[in-house]
């Protein structure tokens, strides 16, 4: 009769992803990550089998944790600023996340087209209250978000590396400004630009 495993797969996963964050990527392996749990590595291996099964996992679990602590619950111009903000704050607070998961140190992440992030389908919604809100075409909502992805990867990116320093308040201000002038660039009202709260 097989033994029956007590160490659960979402324990390993959030085991796994405390690694990443605290101490990178790198730092994960089947017996660091046994060590951390205070198992052996049987249950790891009973679970996922191997290396590629933990980091085909981990890097699922990693994604949606990312994108879950991006939501905003908004689809709007305060919304995608959120969604940003929440991006930079990775890369301030979990730079070996950020790193791991954008900064191609992740096994499993696909390289995307900046188009094809503000084009996506799942933004379709999005787009469409932004352009009810600012009063600008399609084409040039997509351009506002193309340019603000754009930018704030930039800081985040800076950011993650140790390139540059400020504090959270600094950068939010750069990119909430820059995301205004990509409004205004697109020909947006200033009178239909609701000034935030900035996150």
């Amino acid at each position: 009769m097989a033994r029956k495993v007590t160490i659960g797969r979402e324990v390993i996963l959030e085991s796994a992803l405390k690694m990443l964050i605290r101490d990178g990527y790198s730092s994960v392996n089947i017996k660091t990550l046994a060590s951390e749990i205070g198992c052996s590595t049987q249950p790891i291996v009973w679970h996922f089998e191997n290396m590629d099964g933990l980091r085909a996992a981990l890097f699922e679990y990693a994604r949606i944790y990312a994108a879950t602590s991006a939501a905003s619950g908004r689809n709007d111009v305060e919304g995608f600023e959120a969604i940003g903000a929440a991006y930079v704050r990775m890369a301030i607070n979990e730079p070996n996340l950020f790193k791991y998961l954008y900064l191609g140190e992740a096994p499993f992440a696909q390289t995307h087209n900046v188009k094809d992030i503000a084009t996506g389908e799942h933004n379709a919604e999005m787009i469409k209250k932004i352009c009810d809100q600012t009063g600008l075409k399609r084409a040039s909502v997509i351009r506002y978000i193309r340019n603000t992805i754009i930018y704030s990867h930039g800081i985040a990116t800076l950011v993650a590396t140790g390139m540059f320093t400020a504090t959270e308040k600094e950068m939010m201000k750069m990119i909430n400004n820059a995301a205004d002038g990509f409004l205004l660039m697109e020909g947006a009202d200033p009178k239909k630009l609701t000034k935030k709260g900035k996150t």
